[in-house]
């Protein structure tokens, strides 16, 4: 998932990486916590209990309805086309719209939905490109990863035929919504700052199996001349209850040498810098050149929420002509929140 390269990238690594099955995690085991409500919004109590300061969050129950906070939030606008990349590298049928995201009913909603209006709107020549719009909001406040800390999203994600709802962390102080940058106040992008991706559920791959999930992480690997090439390690985990109709906690705690992937406070993956693997993981590997940018001085990174229709995860087969022309989802999230120690 990324707003310029990186989806390319991405999509060839997680097309080589996912596969069929679905399982609790190797000698893990299943996520027993669920909500169906957004009425509790504190902190998970395992994860959560080294973590007690609030270094920033936002509880949309707190919000009015309407816009989600410019405090907190920016909203993308189009298919990838501004950065000379329509479709953002996977072929995505998404145009999005800040419109499509809303505060309401206590949640942050991301809609997705057929909308023809967004077709000619710099969406190229494939006619099943852009016969949606959706919504993909990047956080403006970031996380510190030399710093000890803990994340976690509280979300209800869609499982319907098309879908590609993602929360993940890319590198920089801030999202340049008008040209990507190479580098952000010194501190590398993509793929040289690396990549997390809290969760993930892959319509392609994942249709009907909607207990199934996915969490990756990223690392840069090569040279940075003339590009570090992107590596990878990943886990899926099953949960007790279905992720659309059902809300999760998906959850990052780290220090700079680690990285812990977590969903309703049971362990999914962790990654470590000294030994430079992943434990347990459902595939993929780190080549020998791959380097660890987490936990540098400026690591800066910003969360991204958003619903992705169609395209080479998304659809099925990869094919855009396969999402439903009546598709409409709604990706939730009750929550985010932010601590150290």
């Amino acid at each position: 998932m990324s707003k310029t390269i990186l989806a390319a990238a991405v999509a060839a690594a997680l097309l080589a990486g996912c596969g069929s099955g679905s399982i609790s995690t190797p000698g893990g085991s299943t996520s027993t916590q669920s909500s169906s409500s957004t009425t509790s919004t504190s902190p998970s109590a395992t994860l959560a209990s080294n973590y007690t300061t609030t270094v920033w969050e936002d509880d949309f129950q707190s919000d009015p309805n309407g816009a989600p906070s410019s405090t907190y939030w920016a909203a993308e606008t189009g298919n990838g086309a501004a950065y000379n990349n329509p479709g953002w590298g996977n072929n995505e049928a998404e145009y999005y719209l800040p419109g499509n995201a809303t505060v309401s009913g206590g949640a942050l909603n991301l809609h997705g939905h057929a909308d023809a209006s967004v077709l000619n709107d710099g969406c190229g020549s494939a006619s099943t490109n852009c016969l949606f719009s959706s919504a993909k909001l990047t956080s403006l406040k970031t996380v510190d990863l030399s710093k000890s800390g803990f994340l976690e999203v509280k979300a209800d994600l869609p499982t319907g035929v098309g879908s590609w709802p993602a929360i993940w962390l890319l590198p920089g102080p801030n999202p340049d919504l008008s040209s990507p940058p190479n580098v952000n106040n010194g501190q590398p992008t993509w793929p040289g700052g690396g990549e997390i991706d809290m969760v993930e559920w892959l319509s392609r791959y994942f249709a009907g199996q909607d207990s199934l999930v996915q969490s990756t992480l990223h690392l840069p690997s090569g040279t940075p001349s003339p590009t570090y090439t992107d590596s990878f390690e990943y886990q899926k985990a099953t949960l007790s209850s279905p992720i659309s109709g059902n809300y999760h906690l998906y959850q990052l705690a780290w220090t700079p040498g680690q990285i812990e992937f977590a969903v309703d406070n049971q362990p999914v993956m962790t990654c470590t810098k000294s030994n430079m693997t992943c434990s347990p993981i459902s595939g993929g590997s780190f080549p020998a050149s791959s380097i660890w940018p987490y936990g540098v001085t400026d690591s800066n990174y910003y969360l991204i929420l958003n619903l992705a229709i169609g395209g080479n995860l998304g659809a099925p087969n990869g094919d855009n002509t396969q999402v439903p022309t009546n598709y409409d989802q709604t990706m939730r999230v009750a929550y985010v929140r932010y601590m150290t120690p």
